[in-house]
């Protein structure tokens, strides 16, 4: 069984990805519990004494100035637990909620928000347990952190609200945690904030998306191969040493995958060899394809830099600092984690963008050198691809809209103690929705460049050859019409595994690494 291990330090993007959606268990290091518990005496000594301090002894947000007797002070991290876990519409996906819980332990386990060990161990068991708390689409605005989607995780600790039991049975909170023998938190001063106060949500989905972009450019390298090959094109285009008169690291391993993917092509060669080849030169979508997906990988390596930092963050507010200091911060603003969700949005978009161009190439019998139009077997009676491309251009349409930035957007709130916001949250909601466009975009790609390979009958790269083939054990070839529907769902479950990276690699050897 898959293990991850939290102490004081950042956990991994291999971690998160373990956690979220390989159920792995998790382990809090004694050391982390050790610096937990020593951290809690500080928040201790502050709350026996009379000085007012802030989520120890105070409300909350624009509620700051209001001091708190010590009789009340329980009441008050439940109140605010409960008041906060008011989130609404759709239920989030359970890898995002697991991703968010194990991201907040990883924080609780740093020994900087003053929490106590059993807050720590709670959250590891249910974790372990498979319990998910249900979590709603809207409640976050991306500053003082992911408070409405973490206030649900905080009252399934408690033994309050609804949550999903490990058969993915929706359930009151207090009848799983009993069935699991975890015993509901009882919240003491800070902790009920501690819970509330991080990026965790959209740092979760970010984490997740940057593993699922990279698995997908990958993809769209070698599809893209496919597609230069299918439609006549040449590899010339793709030389390393023109790419390396513009080293934008992510465009060099774009060419070079496309070149390992081509090589042996006798398509290819015929356009690089035959001196009668009429075509002189590509479209854009062929020709300047690593230029694309290369821009794409590299706006990819810029979000995953974030992505690290942030998992090396530690966010609450208020801290305790090494030195026993409680302090009030601004780290829980989402503005570095929601621009690069943001800008992976812009990305998605445009790589899907072109995809969507070189399939319509296909289909058009005036530039698709010799096939029939819409790739069908009797034109006019079949319409073989016509709707597909359809598909792709209302998903694009769609990806278009996503790609406007939810971070240039900001709403006033908590009686304008919160002025600034930075709805990263949205951001993340929004790439996750583009990166299953862009998978399905993919799609029908791959799909209509392996039937023009088929249809024009020169032969293929053995690399081609193989991504060809990987489809045809689950889609059919050319032929009469037939119910397209399942086959794009099929080549969608290829793209989104990387399994046609994989079918290539077994011709190519080892493509050029995902970022």
């Amino acid at each position: 069984m898959l293990e991850v291990l939290v102490g004081t330090g950042p956990v991994s993007f291999e971690d998160v990805v373990a956690v979220a959606r390989h159920d792995a268990r998790v382990t809090v290091a004694a050391e982390a519990l050790d610096a937990v518990a020593a951290t809690r005496r500080h928040i201790e000594k502050l709350a026996a004494a009379d000085r007012p301090v802030y989520g120890v002894s105070t409300g909350f947000g624009a509620l700051a100035t209001q001091h708190i007797p010590a009789e009340k002070r329980a009441q008050l991290q439940v109140s605010l637990i409960r008041s906060h876990a008011a989130g609404s519409g759709a239920e989030v996906e359970r890898e995002v909620v697991r991703a968010m819980m194990l991201l907040r332990l990883s924080t609780l386990a740093s020994g900087r928000t003053g929490v106590r060990p059993v807050v720590v161990e709670t959250y590891a068991a249910l974790l372990n347990a498979g319990i998910t708390p249900v979590v709603h689409e809207y409640g976050s605005l991306g500053c003082s952190g992911d408070l409405a989607p973490l206030a649900h995780c905080a009252l399934a600790a408690m033994g309050e609200g609804e949550v999903r039991d490990a058969a993915g049975v929706r359930r009151p909170g207090a009848e799983v945690l009993a069935e699991a023998g975890i015993e509901p938190l009882v919240l003491a001063e800070k902790e009920g904030l501690a819970l509330i106060n991080g990026t965790d949500g959209m740092l979760g989905q970010l984490v997740l998306a940057c593993h699922d972009l990279g698995v997908l450019l990958a993809t769209t390298d070698v599809i893209a191969a496919l597609s230069v090959e299918g439609l006549m094109g040449t590899d010339r285009v793709f030389a390393e040493d023109l790419h390396a008169m513009r080293p934008h690291p992510g465009q060099g391993l774009s060419a070079a995958t496309m070149r390992a993917v081509l090589d042996g092509s006798p398509i290819v060669a015929r356009h690089r060899d035959d001196p009668d080849c009429p075509i002189v030169q590509d479209a854009y979508s062929l020709r300047c394809a690593p230029q694309v997906t290369g821009a794409a990988r590299d706006t990819l390596v810029h979000a995953m830099l974030v992505a690290q930092r942030e998992l090396a963050s530690v966010i609450d507010n208020p801290v305790v600092t090494p030195d026993g200091r409680v302090e009030s911060n601004g780290n829980f603003h989402g503005a570095p984690v929601a621009y690069v969700l943001d800008f992976l949005a812009i990305a998605v978009a445009d790589v899907a963008s072109m995809s969507e161009r070189r399939t319509d190439r296909f289909l058009d019998a005036k530039r698709n050198h010799g096939l029939p139009p819409f790739l069908a077997d009797d034109p006019g009676v079949d319409s073989g691809h016509m709707i597909l491309q359809y598909m792709q251009a209302g998903v694009v349409t769609e990806l278009k809209r996503l790609a406007v930035p939810a971070s240039a957007d900001s709403i006033p709130s908590s009686a304008m103690q919160e002025d600034h916001v930075s709805l990263g949250w949205h951001a993340a909601r929004k790439l996750r929705r583009s990166l299953d466009g862009l998978a399905r975009v993919l799609a029908g790609e791959a799909l209509t460049a392996a039937r023009a390979l088929d249809l024009r009958g020169l032969g293929s790269a053995p690399a081609t050859a193989a991504v060809v083939s990987r489809i045809r054990e689950v889609v059919q070839g050319p032929g009469t019409d037939r119910f397209l529907s399942p086959e794009i769902e099929a080549a969608f479950a290829l793209v989104s595994s990387g399994a046609l990276v994989d079918a290539a690699a077994t011709v190519t050897g080892p493509l050029p690494p995902r970022p």
